[in-house]
């Protein structure tokens, strides 16, 4: 067996983006009870009352923000969304229902962060923080979204879902490591091997599986594009708080620039920046990503 130590890795993902370490990280795994039978998990970074929340895309989970994390240096909660990571099974609406994770977010964040809190969402986690401002207002005090809008469409996220909705078994660490990197030319051998051994686990043949779950068998990211996201246009113009676009300008990003002019008519007071990265921006841009919301939120502290 591969070992793994979900904690042991914060020096490597810091030495790779050149930031320095005064001391190991304060960051406990946590486990929210949503309905009696379920639970969501979550990183929680330090020990003050958490500022901000972060919602990972779909295939991903609470890891993926590990970098930004430790560049903001500043109290976090980081969830595994429903069916991903950590968490539960999301049931019967499987993993990608944007709807059904912000109830699950919902009951979380009350018990977390009861008062509310800045929410990142990156992709699907972007699309659930857009609901959550539906179905929960009074828990997001401002909203950052990253590399995603009600525009999302399968065309397209096809590369996405050619990645995500790949094989589901994988005969050992280097044949799962390999469709990865083919994946993501741009990334490192060394970021993608962590991103795996978190994302991942090692079975008791010693094959290899992805920790998101398919639902009913059906192909993992199909449901975002089936359900008509395009109704959250409505909950993102009419939420009211300070808002903050991030989008990729790498080949991969899922946003063009008809999204773009639509979220500046329907917000016109939002906040648009553009990084070098592709979708996943936390992965590709990290530094950038963290200085861009330390911004953001000094100057919603501001209002």
């Amino acid at each position: 067996m591969v070992p793994y130590d979900e904690m042991s890795y914060f020096a490597e993902n810091a030495a790779e983006f050149g930031l320095e370490l005064t001391g190991e990280p304060k960051v406990a795994r946590v486990a929210v009870p949503i309905d009696g039978t379920r639970s969501l998990s979550a990183l929680r970074w330090g020990t003050g009352v958490p500022e901000f929340v972060f919602l990972h895309g779909g295939g991903q989970n609470a890891h993926t923000w590990d970098t930004v994390a430790l560049a903001l240096g500043r109290p976090i909660v980081a969830f595994d969304l429903p069916g991903h990571g950590h968490s539960d099974d999301a049931g019967v609406t499987g993993p990608t229902d944007p709807w059904a994770n912000a109830a699950d977010i919902t009951a979380a964040m009350r018990s977390l962060t009861p008062g509310g809190a800045i929410v990142v969402g990156m992709s699907l986690g972007g699309l659930s923080a857009i609901a959550l401002t539906d179905v929960a207002p009074e828990l997001v005090r401002a909203l950052v979204i990253i590399d995603v809008t009600p525009g999302v469409t399968p065309a397209k996220a096809a590369a996405i879902a050619s990645f995500v909705n790949g094989p589901e078994t994988f005969a050992d660490f280097d044949a799962i490591l390999a469709r990865t990197v083919e994946h993501n030319p741009t990334r490192t051998v060394a970021s993608l091997r962590r991103g795996i051994l978190h994302n991942a686990r090692q079975t008791s043949d010693g094959s290899w599986v992805w920790r998101y779950r398919r639902p009913n068998g059906a192909a993992f990211s199909g449901d975002i594009v089936r359900r008509d996201v395009s109704t959250l246009w409505d909950a993102l113009s009419n939420n009211g708080v300070p808002l903050l676009f991030v989008r990729g300008t790498r080949v991969g990003s899922v946003v063009d620039d008809g999204d773009e002019a639509e979220l500046r008519r329907r917000c016109p007071t939002a906040v648009v920046v553009p990084l070098d990265a592709g979708h996943s921006v936390q992965g590709d841009a990290p530094i950038a990503l963290a200085a861009t919301i330390a911004d953001f939120a000094a100057d919603v502290s501001s209002l």
